[in-house]
């Protein structure tokens, strides 16, 4: 009786005060809405209506009479209630809602939730994850994404972006759609590419995205790769370069550094052919790609092509001046069977897998090649779908995967694609039905236009530049996980060497009982895995342009270097299987999980797993070689009034810095939210600390004094034969390196002023 006198006091003192109303939010989401009691809401504005007023006070005693009875109507009724309540719980046992299939007990979602959230550990979470990756469940996915065509801005591009756009609305990851307009280039079907030799006239039907248009005439010139090395051997035996064709094996190098390399040489075209030795295909397989010395569109350098930029015609310092063109094995073989001139010494390597062939070098004969290609508009679509975190929300990471091909791509964008949606569906269940509770978020991008050169990506980050890099931890590429069996390759910066150590070591390897770090040498891991990364990685334009921690990785068939089939139409699903050993299912759900505990791991634990004191090695090693060049220099008196201290003191600072973050690590109680936030913003500093400030995205957009490209980098400054340009850029690089250690310091106080 005391309970229910006490329970309806209450509710007479709450309607005294404030009514709610649980209204729904434009966003979707329910909220409380408090309307105060009659009492006290102004006049004229109770209930909404200007004409209302506080009732005659001649008729307050009637009210009070009604009041007195309602309350003891309610209070008869009450016990009533009560007594009945009370002696039916003690007749009835209790019991808890039963599962109707198994009968057994059934917890509320929310105590469900609440449980798993914590027990959830580590091991749990992997377990979870390596249940819901299944090859049954790849092999539908695989099926489903494989298109026969799905070239860039195409209708079967739009067509599959709408479709995943679709999947992540179902998964309810609040979908999104990032809308560029590109120029791209591909062939006049009216006026085709040719090459003429003798009375040959070549017409291929692949091509070199970006290439300058034109028809030129030289002296057809074989230069094996094209680096720099092989371009040498040229310049020792006397073949002159400047106004020749240079015919070029495709590999080791990108198309584009290869074309960049022979017109710096003075080259006036080139050709590039698959090699017997280094392509095992069908001779008359067309090749694709691009010669564009960079990523994103070409005429955006540095902006992003949204439709409602309004900035002068601007063209990549990256685009070629040249011709170039693929052509077949076929059609090279024709070539060299008649190029003359002297051959190169056995021990220079420029002899390739045609054993009838002498691979001369040429330099007698002439050829003509004639590039016709166009520039099209094409909009092309990212499509975004996110699981938000717990703790830190605006903390992501980013999984990507390009879904264009030249022609049906299976291993390079079907295998990437499928990997993203199934591991977008994996932890978003893990998140609704097993009580997986990320601190940080995922998000899941599907980018177009990779072929063309990470154009869709790099477009992303080109808009977003200001605050991406302050919210991206990481970016795992998707692409090209699967390309054989039996051996793992990576590229990634350093500060994920740790990470990508401890998922080797949990997880499964695809031959044998043992894991991938077993598989890969153990203790020798490093020199076996870990790859440069280079600059047609998807990955690459993330870490350099970006200056965000960024991962690629591969499972290869031993002894092999690269997917021969890429760009190419015979990149299908029969030759991956082939290359799998008919596992593909199996490996794709391997490279699923490998990139699923890399980013689970990054959103799980309080601290990011981003390993600072690995970029001390390499730092290192970088400015040793700076130290080597600058006293050979010095020595020989080229240099002068230039020392290497100031250049040791700003690494010092550096080494400092990391120390600080270690020592830090360890006093610090993990388990404090605020502390561990604190932590890891120093950590995300190291990465963008090491892009330099003194050039601009627009010419050199690989702004990475360590991994970019241009004479702002360590690299360079360690080559360069200009003192004047060595001086500046040794100045400007060593001062970076003092920035980046000064921001992982975190305190203005604390502050290393030793330089």
């Amino acid at each position: 009786m005391d309970r229910i006198r006490s329970a309806f006091s209450n509710v007479i003192k709450s309607e005294r005060y404030s009514r709610f109303t649980l209204q729904p939010a434009e966003d979707g989401e329910r909220q409380f809405e408090v309307k105060l009691d009659d009492a006290t809401e102004p006049e004229g504005q109770a209930h909404g209506s200007p004409s209302f007023r506080p009732a005659p006070l001649q008729q307050n005693h009637r009210k009070v009479c009604y009041l007195v009875l309602g309350v003891l109507l309610v209070f008869v009724t009450g016990y009533l209630i009560g007594f009945i309540s009370h002696r039916k719980h003690q007749d009835e046992p209790v019991t808890c809602p039963t599962d109707p299939e198994k009968g057994e007990p059934v917890e509320s979602s929310q105590a469900v939730a609440q449980a798993a959230q914590e027990q959830m550990d580590w091991k749990d979470v992997t377990q979870l994850l390596e249940q819901k990756l299944t090859s049954q469940a790849f092999d539908k996915t695989l099926r489903d994404f494989d298109l026969p065509r799905r070239s860039a801005g195409s209708g079967e591009d739009v067509s599959q972006a709408n479709r995943i756009f679709e999947e992540f609305k179902k998964l309810e990851m609040q979908p999104s759609t990032d809308i560029h307009y590109v120029q791209l280039q591909m062939p006049d079907s009216e006026r085709p590419n040719r090459v003429l030799f003798g009375s040959d006239v070549f017409k291929p039907e692949g091509y070199l995205a970006y290439s300058a248009p034109g028809k030129v005439e030289g002296k057809l010139v074989y230069g094996n790769y094209g680096r720099q090395e092989d371009l040498d051997v040229l310049q020792k035996k006397n073949v002159e370069l400047k106004g020749s064709v240079l015919l070029l094996r495709a590999g080791k190098i990108s198309y584009a550094e290869q074309v960049d390399n022979a017109a710096t040489k003075g080259a006036a075209a080139v050709l590039i052919y698959p090699d017997n030795e280094d392509y095992k295909f069908v001779a008359n397989t067309p090749l694709y790609g691009h010669v564009h010395l960079g990523s994103g569109d070409p005429y955006t350098p540095g902006f992003p092509s949204f439709n409602h930029t309004q900035f002068p015609p601007t063209q990549s310092s990256g685009l070629p001046k040249i011709p170039a063109q693929t052509i077949t094995a076929n059609m090279a073989t024709a070539l060299l069977k008649k190029i003359g001139g002297p051959e190169a010494d056995s021990s220079s390597g420029f002899k390739g897998g045609f054993s009838s062939l002498a691979y001369s070098l040429g330099g007698s004969e002439n050829v003509t090649v004639e590039v016709n290609n166009v520039l099209v508009n094409r909009e092309i679509h990212n499509v975004f779908g996110v699981i938000k975190g717990f703790t830190d929300p605006d903390r992501y990471v980013v999984l990507g995967a390009h879904r264009d091909a030249w022609d049906r791509g299976y291993a390079k964008a079907t295998v990437g694609t499928s990997v993203l949606m199934e591991l977008a569906r994996a932890v978003q269940e893990m998140v609704e039905k097993d009580g997986f509770r990320p601190r940080r978020s995922l998000v899941f991008a599907s980018w177009s236009a990779g072929e063309y050169g990470s154009v869709g990506a790099t477009e992303w980050l080109e808009g977003y530049m200001s605050s991406i890099d302050k919210n991206v931890l990481t970016y795992i590429s998707l692409d090209g996980v699967v390309m054989g069996r039996g051996s793992f390759v990576a590229s990634a910066s350093p500060l994920l060497y740790s990470l990508l150590e401890k998922t080797m070591k949990e997880v499964k390897s695809p031959v044998g009982s043992q894991t991938v770090y077993d598989m890969m040498g153990r203790s020798n891991w490093q020199p076996n895995v870990l790859r440069p990364m280079s600059m047609d990685d998807p990955a690459y334009p993330f870490l350099t342009f970006s200056g965000i921690p960024s991962i690629s990785f591969h499972f290869i068939s031993p002894n092999t270097e690269a997917y021969t089939y890429y760009g190419t139409n015979l990149d299908n699903m029969d030759h991956l299987n082939y290359a799998t050993n008919h596992l593909t299912s199996e490996m794709t759900a391997l490279a699923a999980q490998f990139a699923g505990q890399m980013a689970l791991r990054l959103i799980h634990d309080h601290l990011l797993s981003l390993d600072v004191n690995r970029y001390s090695t390499v730092l290192t090693k970088a400015v040793t070689q700076v130290y080597k060049r600058i006293n050979q220099l010095s020595r020989s008196g080229q240099l002068k009034e230039v020392s290497p201290i100031w250049l040791g003191r700003a690494r010092g600072s550096f080494q400092r810095a990391v120390d600080s973050i270690k020592n830090d690590i360890i006093n610090t109680d993990l388990n404090d939210k605020e502390a561990c936030r604190l932590l890891n913003d120093r950590i995300m500093k190291v990465e963008h600390g090491l892009l330099s400030p003194y050039v601009s995205p627009i010419n050199t957009p690989f702004r990475h004094i360590l991994f970019g490209r241009g004479s702002h980098t360590w690299a360079s400054i360690a080559q360069t034969s200009d003192m004047e340009q060595l001086r500046t850029q040794l100045a400007l690089a060593t001062w970076s390196l003092q920035g980046c250690a000064n921001a992982m310091v975190g305190n203005i106080w604390d502050l290393d002023n030793e330089i």
